[in-house]
């Protein structure tokens, strides 16, 4: 005999508070039914139900095991789900949003190629600069950039992401190489989103506030100004590996370089996450692997 063998059973008379009510639900004969609780009460040598003619009430010990069984259940439900999602066809409509520049470089032809494998699905992909909530929007997926602040949100990493304080041999030839923090304040600055940029200082991550003749929202811009010498710039690996790699920009205060932080999927906290979500996500993981921006 089973031991998991009476289980449904239990739940059903105790959840529907009779024996009758439990085999219909159950699409089973009422004396079957009784029959299981039976056997199951004498494999746990305890009574699990008060029974009279009018009515069934758990015991104390019979209350404690439903709360198990209940949970046994509902793994149970969410195994066979995980299952048969594996060979799930992603359908319906996803929405999700990205980072502009970030989106339109390397999230948007992962998504158009995951499309293609996947005619059903219809996408809604909302690219902004302001990060969205998702709860609030309606939406299933965001990709955020950097560190996370506490949230509601489940987050998936999707690759690394390390900055870099930069220049190329012409500005450096002309103004020298800054050899500490101290010296940025002597240097033209190529400002990005953010004129504070983030640093390693012994065990401890600081921020300073830098300056500069030139300033621009946009990661690309700030790269082709330093890539024709204006001034040092602070930017992801994304965008600087290749130049570094060439020798058109040379890596600065190595030392300094702040903590690793990362590429993340973000989607609400869900017991079961749908198939064309989570194999959106792992498609993305692995299509950022394969980038040669990210490769070593």
């Amino acid at each position: 005999m089973s031991r998991w063998e009476g289980l449904d059973e239990f739940v059903a008379v105790a959840e529907s508070g009779g024996f009758g009510t439990a085999a219909e639900r159950l699409g089973l004969s009422s004396s079957h039914v009784s029959r299981q609780i039976a056997r199951l009460e004498e494999r746990l040598q305890t009574r699990l139900f008060y029974r009279s003619t009018r009515r069934v009430a758990l015991t104390e010990a019979g209350q404690t095991f439903l709360q198990h069984c209940q949970r046994l259940q509902d793994a149970r439900e969410e195994a066979l789900r995980a299952i048969g999602d594996l060979a799930a066809e992603p359908k319906g409509l996803l929405r999700m949003t990205c980072a502009v520049a970030y989106g339109e470089r390397f999230v948007v032809p992962l998504v158009n190629a995951f499309m293609a494998r996947h005619p059903q699905l219809r996408v809604d992909i909302e690219l902004s600069n302001r990060p969205l909530d998702l709860l609030h929007e309606g939406l299933d997926l965001a990709i955020r950039l950097g560190r996370l602040p506490d949230s509601r949100l489940v987050a998936t990493r999707l690759a690394p992401r390390e900055m870099y304080l930069c220049a190329s041999p012409a500005y450096l030839e002309g103004y020298g190489r800054p050899h500490s923090l101290s010296e940025l304040a002597r240097h033209n600055c190529l400002v990005g989103s953010s004129d504070s940029w983030a640093f390693r200082q012994g065990e401890r991550e600081i921020a300073l506030r830098v300056q500069g003749n030139w300033r621009c929202n946009s990661g690309q811009a700030v790269l082709d100004a330093a890539l024709r010498g204006f001034g040092l710039c602070q930017l992801p690996d994304y965008y600087v590996l290749e130049h570094l790699r060439s020798g058109a920009l040379v890596s600065l205060l190595e030392q300094h370089r702040p903590p690793h932080t990362a590429v993340w999927a973000l989607y609400p906290q869900q017991r079961h996450l749908s198939p064309k979500v989570r194999q959106l996500v792992d498609s993305l993981k692995a299509g950022l692997a394969e980038r040669p921006e990210y490769r070593p």
